[in-house]
């Protein structure tokens, strides 16, 4: 099954103790290997990055127990940090997650867009694609939302009075309403009211769909404790995988590895699902840990899913190893999955990072088809990325194919693509056409935004901002997104700083990490230390979990002030960090007892 294991990767320098009891697969710092070479489990994964060859590991193959220990290796790049380049946005942060959005979420609010979800049909934790149908809404969920209030409870008890049937498809496509319209207080309501009413008999999906919403809501803490209070035969896989998902959704590594050790503990049988989380926490956070899990999967014989190869693609890809990306790609084909037209969107990213372009190229073509008028729907995907190869003839050609029954993502997608050509008036000129087509909603104007925020074009901005608040549009973190950065470009950070806070303020909605970041960078810059800690603090209040980036824009800030940190290391510490190589130096710098030669002569 696993072809690609070490022909082309041998296993050299690496130190294994077997013990047959049990696999503990903790990193432990070994004597360094610059070889580069891992013992490639699975997916032979070594020259470009994902080797372990300064890590011992404790293994035995007769598996009954895997642990992970969040202990990070030393990384050379700054941008492992930043973790913004995702396959699926997952976790992303223009998806970020709403706090509790119920007041802010109808089908006019800002949503942004591609937020992960979680399946309990499948195996994975997939996107959710907008479907270009109209969704069915149930009669349930429109009961609900003509309610008076936020009250769910007096809804349902009028449905039940009227004698109206509560079956669990009804029921099913309500929580699907709510979910995607972010109304996450709302669906916790309809769940309680279900289980203390006894109109539905729980079974182990629906107390994990709670649990969801509750730490969606409440936080991991508070989903945690909620198992607690679960009927011990519904405390299955499901709703452990569930918390699981949700630590990866807040970037919690340290949570995660416990959460999936106590997976093994419970003896729930190692899944691709669960792995795959790791893997992408691992991608954003320590690459080098990716072979730990692979080997994992393969000890446990686990098959890897069409989503495990896309991660460890992108994985691939982002250190730069694109020869390392292409043996996936085949080992993905050997298996007998054919990348997805997301996949290859991923590919060709790459390429053109790399400078293949003309390989980018012809995958673009591969991924039109014979005919591209027959795949219309590919056309969202395909017109960014010939606007990233610079190709205004292909923009425009793709465009036409879709522009006379587009769909509103199509248009999304155009705008996009001509604002990286810097084509304002074709941008313009699409946004025009959808007004006219669709209502304008945040959504929509937040795609042209973007692209004003990107040209430094700040009139343009406020008066499409003024034409949003005319036409009784909701302001959302996409928004205030594009105003921070407008404002920032600008030289205006204290305004950028204000709208922000004005805008916590106004409404319940969560803004977006970027935000946060780009005020922090700036205030960074000028080694303003007060202001930086706040908009710190301003994130970790919002709920963005501390990573290695936050600390080094804040250290900067220290280090530009010329004043020492004191109590960063503990602080770091006590967020589960340890210090990459960059990191580490900084540190240095702002370490207020770290004495000088002068200060040794004197001494």
């Amino acid at each position: 099954m696993w072809a690609l294991r070490r022909a082309s990767f041998p296993l050299r320098n690496r130190v294994f103790h077997v013990r047959v009891p049990y696999v503990k697969l903790t990193p432990n710092t070994c004597v360094e290997d610059h070889a580069g070479i891992s013992v490639s489990p699975q997916l032979a994964y070594g020259n470009g990055g994902f080797s372990s060859p300064n890590r011992c590991f404790h293994s035995g193959l007769g598996s009954s127990r895997c642990e992970f220990s969040s202990q990070a290796g030393t990384k050379d790049d700054d941008d492992l940090e930043d973790g913004f380049s995702e396959l699926e946005t997952p976790l992303g942060y223009e998806s970020e997650k709403l706090l509790d959005s119920d007041s802010e979420h109808s089908d006019d609010a800002e949503v942004p867009h591609n937020e992960l979800e979680l399946s309990h049909d499948e195996d994975e934790l997939v996107t959710v694609k907008k479907s270009s149908q109209k969704r069915v809404l149930s009669e349930l969920f429109k009961d609900i939302m003509d309610a008076p209030g936020l009250s769910v409870r007096t809804a349902l008890d009028k449905w039940v009075e009227e004698g109206k049937e509560l079956s669990r498809e009804e029921i099913s496509l309500t929580m699907a309403n709510l979910r995607r319209r972010k109304m996450y207080g709302r669906a916790l309501q309809l769940s309680e009211w279900l289980e203390s009413k006894k109109h539905l008999e729980f079974v182990d999906s629906d107390y994990a769909s709670r649990l969801d919403l509750i730490a969606k809501l409440r936080g991991l803490h508070a989903a945690e404790g909620f198992i607690e209070s679960i009927p011990e035969s519904f405390r299955g896989e499901i709703v452990y995988r569930t918390l699981l998902a949700n630590c990866v959704v807040l970037n919690n590594l340290h949570k995660a590895e416990e959460i999936f050790n106590k997976m093994k503990d419970l003896e729930f049988p190692v899944t691709a699902f669960a792995c795959n989380q790791l893997l992408f926490l691992y991608k954003r956070n320590d690459k080098k840990k990716i072979a730990d899990v692979l080997l994992i999967m393969e000890h446990e014989n686990v098959k890897p899913s069409p989503l495990t190869f896309k991660i460890l693609i992108d994985a691939k890809g982002q250190s730069k190893d694109i020869a390392g990306m292409d043996q996936i790609v085949e080992k993905m084909k050997g298996e007998g999955i054919e990348p997805d037209i997301q996949t290859n969107a991923v590919l060709v990213g790459h390429y053109i990072s790399a400078g293949l372009d003309d390989k980018a190229k012809a995958l673009l073509k591969k991924m039109e088809g014979e005919d591209l008028r027959e795949n219309r729907w590919v056309c969202r995907t395909l017109l960014p990325l010939y606007a990233n190869l610079g190709m205004a003839d292909e923009v425009g050609r793709v465009w036409k194919v879709c522009e006379t029954h587009p769909r509103i993502e199509d248009c999304f997608a155009a705008i996009e693509a001509w604002g990286k050509l810097k084509k304002i008036d074709e941008a313009e000129a699409v946004f025009e056409m959808m007004s006219k087509k669709w209502k304008l909603t945040p959504k929509n104007c937040s795609v042209l935004l973007k692209v004003y925020a990107n040209h430094k074009m700040l009139v343009k901005a406020k008066d499409l901002v003024k034409r949003m608040v005319d036409s009784g549009c909701r302001l959302g973190p996409l928004t205030w997104d594009a105003l921070v950065k407008l404002y920032v470009q600008a030289g205006e950070v204290e305004k950028a700083d204000t709208v922000l806070q004005k805008a916590i303020q106004q409404s319940k909605a969560k803004p977006l990490f970027s935000s946060y970041l780009t005020i922090l960078l700036q205030y960074a810059k000028r080694g303003d230390i007060h202001n930086s800690e706040k908009i710190f603090y301003k994130m970790k209040q919002a709920g963005y979990a501390s990573r290695p980036r936050q600390y080094q824009v804040l250290i900067e800030a220290y280090i530009n002030a010329k004043v020492p940190a004191y109590g960063i290391r503990d602080r770091l510490k006590g967020d589960n960090i340890s210090p990459n190589r960059t990191l580490a130096n900084m540190l240095v710098q702002v370490d207020g007892f770290k004495k000088s030669p002068a200060s040794d002569l004197l001494d």
